[in-house]
């Protein structure tokens, strides 16, 4: 019987998956953005670059999130550095982003992508989605249940038909 329960645990343990609403951030600001806190709201998880081809993406990024933002989107920028095309600080960052583009959606801090030193949410869309960003702008949407509803490489635009239907798709599922 308890090679049974043993057993019976790990298929269980194995069963779960990880719940991006449970991810925290470190903020740009200070302090800890938590997915939680956007219960019931689809969440477009974008990692971003200062110095990038694509970091023009930005613009559209901030237009996406003003369409979207009172019918429930949020749109979180996560900074990284793993393609090595990063300004050094998170100071460096918001001044820029607020500067140059407007931005005023929720940003982390800087954070890495890739291997053992990723952050846990990426870590997770590894593990459970097989996505792993490929370059600086790559995009996540999270549903407002916590599930992944797509992934998106950096040539695909912010405002593009693909995202936008997404978007579009899981506000209706979120307001059912």
């Amino acid at each position: 019987m308890r090679a049974f329960l043993a057993g019976l645990l790990v298929c269980l343990a194995q069963m779960v998956h990880a719940d991006f609403r449970d991810m925290q951030f470190p903020s740009i600001d200070g302090g800890v953005l938590e997915m939680s806190a956007w219960d019931g709201q689809p969440v477009l998880v974008v990692n971003t670059a200062s110095q990038c081809a694509f970091t023009d993406q930005y613009e559209a990024l901030q237009t996406l999130y003003d369409t979207y933002r009172t019918d429930g989107l949020v749109v979180l920028a996560v900074p990284s550095d793993t393609f090595r095309q990063e300004l050094d600080s998170a100071e460096e960052v918001r001044e820029f982003c607020e500067i140059a583009f407007g931005l005023d959606m929720p940003m982390t801090d800087i954070l890495p992508l890739k291997g053992d030193e990723a952050h846990a949410f990426y870590k997770a869309m590894r593990d459970e989605a097989g996505f792993v960003p490929r370059w600086n702008f790559n995009k996540v949407l999270i549903g407002a249940d916590g599930a992944v509803l797509g992934t998106w490489g950096s040539r695909t635009a912010p405002m593009s038909r693909d995202i936008t239907g997404a978007v579009e798709a899981a506000l209706a599922d979120a307001g059912s």
